[in-house]
């Protein structure tokens, strides 16, 4: 079909070609060879007067024309692909949806695991892949790549709809048997003391924090790469790790550590699930969204949490 003499086939092509800016790759990424690749790039060419791509010594460059058409294509190819996946009703009993979120293993354990239980009872055919939040987070829910993200407040973009789901503040956890810690620790104890942490694409919101207000992080002696490898690594040490308030709560209940209070200012966090602008009226995404925030709605508030 054409559409002011340009064949609408060629959309996927010339989307696949401007995000990737090599042919071997945009023939990847849409499953066909590089000669078929090729043929439609020249077709493109052809229609936009223009060569698009280029190369540039080593690498190939977008054209001054391609770069204006980058944003505009993958725009028009969100609303078109929004417009044709929304149905009037989702059934959730017969649905084979695949969702993706963007959230950390944290979010998972506070929040997400009895949603997943539900989606478990009422739509056995509904799939949930998980990626890690990174600084592609945003650019991957602008181009529809995944359906939700749910990261502090600081890192929501303004494009997008957002709600926000519930607050959390930290605390350190130790091993129950360490005694070179009390109930509470001071700045200067907390700088003394020998770290773990986790850094998976970057500092976590509470590591950022503490360099911008004190200037350097304290001594960290183990990384691991997500928040649940804390409190395994604490037990015979007298290691300390700083975990959001809720997370801790639950750990404590699951390992043998105790929560320790930050016995100075410490910040507070809110987290915040964002999806496109465009799966606004999609019935599938309003379904699991409202799950989402049904569930954070159902979490107690901070000061009654009792820590």
């Amino acid at each position: 079909m054409r559409y002011q003499r340009l064949d609408l086939n060629l959309l996927t092509a010339l989307r696949a070609l401007l995000t990737e800016r090599n042919v071997t790759r945009a023939g990847e990424q849409l499953h066909v060879t590089q000669s078929a690749m090729s043929g439609m790039l020249a077709r493109l060419r052809e229609y936009f007067d223009d060569p698009l791509i280029t190369p540039v010594g080593r690498r190939m460059e977008l054209t001054p024309l391609a770069e204006t058409l980058v944003e505009k294509v993958n725009d028009l190819m969100l609303r078109l692909d929004a417009t044709l996946s929304i149905r009037p009703e989702f059934d959730p009993a017969s649905s084979r949806r695949h969702f993706s979120i963007v959230a950390s293993d944290y979010l998972t354990q506070v929040l997400l695991l009895d949603v997943l239980r539900d989606v478990h009872q009422e739509a056995p055919g509904v799939t949930v892949e998980f990626h890690q939040p990174s600084n592609m987070a945003a650019t991957e829910l602008e181009n529809g790549e995944v359906d939700f993200v749910i990261n502090p407040a600081r890192f929501t973009t303004p494009n997008q709809a957002s709600i926000d789901l519930f607050e959390d503040s930290y605390h350190a956890v130790v091993d129950r048997d360490n005694t070179a810690v009390g109930d509470r620790v001071t700045l200067a104890q907390f700088k003394a003391l020998r770290h773990i942490t986790m850094q998976n694409n970057g500092r976590p919101h509470f590591e950022s924090w503490f360099v911008s207000e004190h200037g350097a992080p304290p001594h960290v002696e183990v990384v691991v790469n997500n928040f649940g490898l804390l409190p395994l690594l604490l037990k015979g040490t007298i290691r300390v790790a700083t975990l959001h308030t809720r997370m801790a709560i639950q750990v404590a209940q699951q390992f043998p550590v105790r929560l320790v209070r930050l016995d100075f200012e410490a910040p507070r966090l809110i987290e915040t699930l964002q999806w496109h602008r465009y799966r606004d009226l999609d019935p599938g995404s309003h379904w699991l969204r409202e799950k989402i925030i049904a569930q954070a709605q159902s979490l107690p508030a901070l000061d009654q949490i009792g820590v």
